[in-house]
């Protein structure tokens, strides 16, 4: 049966993808500069008898054809990017990358497509339809490689009927996985302001245009637009992270500027969202007395789960596996720039368990001691090719 062979092949073949594992791990690229990642794959898909096109220079897309290969279209997606983080581990395989590592798990996506790629290859006789890889460039940086290769018609030619993403949890254990229809991760936009004015001498502020007091009543302010204008049954946040403005104790300086995020699990409200911002931002700044530069940069949308298709890959990863190995995703206000796929066609994001409590593999991404129990490459490479040979899009 098809489940058998491939869970025996995942089987058979991690130890060699935890080896390529290795090799991505230890040579990571930040986004949009895949270049040796994109070559690395090119060369294991030509290994394995798959065509494959470039698209948004790093980006890599493959096709592997089954029996009735219109009958069926099914994309599955992993990123590649890394993290400017100085890594410390102490392993083998660390990043030979000062300050750049795969902290967030895009080695393993990367490593767990390319096994689902050689399994699907072998079954090709025991599964209908058409495959479309797509190892896409810079999710860790706006405008997000996702957005990229849509541009580049990444879904197009064939046109996949679903897509499905898959990201590391180590907060998962391995051999778990998790899934969530509707609404599983935020969108998230940037907020840069600058506020500017006459700056003085500290002692006599009543000749200056305080920046600073000006600056602290716009953080305060701003949390309004959550508390009192955003429907408290959907998720958002906004976060002042950045306050910059003086260089001593006795002048009031011209200028401040301050950054942050914004994020929502709702378009409407988010694009109202912003708005909102600016004309809060607007009334304080210049009713004080103060000069006012604001850009929100808008960045990934929320990542919005078909769910019929989740729940159709839930059910199929539960007989794969077995019930008690899956589990329910839980909402992030974390962001993914997969949300760009889920607005074109149905998409499913799921989670793949790799942490290890007795292991001590606990550390969250982004994080400079981020790893996985290893284990967890045979669940997803399996769970990857099981679910692009299987899943179904009726009623869809």
């Amino acid at each position: 049966m098809l489940k058998e062979d491939i869970k025996s092949l995942a089987k058979k073949y991690s130890p060699e993808f935890i080896k390529i594992r290795h090799h991505l791990h230890a040579n990571p690229e930040l986004s949009y500069q895949e270049y040796e990642t994109s070559k690395f794959v090119q060369e294991k898909l030509t290994s394995f008898g798959i065509p494959f096109q470039i698209k948004a220079t790093t980006g890599v897309v493959g096709l592997i054809e089954g029996k009735n290969p219109s009958k069926r279209i099914i994309a599955l997606r992993a990123d590649m990017d890394a993290l400017p983080i100085q890594e410390q581990n102490d392993i083998p395989y660390r990043s030979k990358n000062p300050g750049i590592m795969h902290a967030c798990g895009h080695d393993v996506h990367t490593t767990c497509l390319l096994g689902a790629a050689k399994i699907l290859v072998e079954t090709k006789e025991d599964w209908e339809g058409t495959i479309k890889l797509i190892f896409q460039p810079g999710e860790e940086k706006n405008p997000g490689g996702a957005s990229l290769m849509i541009k580049e018609n990444v879904l197009e030619n064939p046109e996949p009927q679903a897509i499905f993403g898959m990201h590391v949890n180590p907060q998962l254990e391995t051999g778990k996985l998790s899934f969530r229809g509707g609404k599983v991760m935020a969108s998230a936009d940037e907020i840069y302001i600058t506020i500017s004015g006459s700056g003085g001498h500290a002692a006599a502020p009543h000749t200056t245009v305080d920046t600073i007091l000006v600056a602290s009543q716009l953080v305060v302010a701003l949390q309004q637009v959550i508390s009192r204008n955003s429907d408290p049954f959907s998720p958002s946040v906004l976060s002042i992270t950045s306050f910059h403005g003086g260089f001593t104790t006795n002048v009031i300086p011209g200028e401040v500027k301050l950054m942050g995020t914004f994020r929502a699990m709702d378009e409407t409200w988010r694009y109202k969202a912003h708005e909102r911002i600016k004309k809060l931002s607007e009334d304080i700044v210049n009713g004080m007395g103060a000069k006012l530069d604001i850009h929100i940069d808008v960045g990934y949308p929320a990542v919005i789960n078909d769910e019929i298709l989740s729940q159709q890959a839930r059910v199929s990863a539960e007989k794969f596996l077995s019930a008690d190995l899956v589990e329910k995703t839980e909402m992030r206000m974390g962001a993914e720039d997969f949300g760009f796929y889920c607005q074109k066609i149905p998409g499913c994001f799921f989670r793949l368990g790799t942490g290890n409590k007795e292991r001590g593999i606990t550390s969250g991404v982004h994080t400079p001691l981020f790893n996985i129990d290893e284990d967890a490459i045979e669940v997803g490479m399996g769970i990857m090719a099981w679910l692009g040979a299987t899943a179904t899009i009726k009623n869809l």
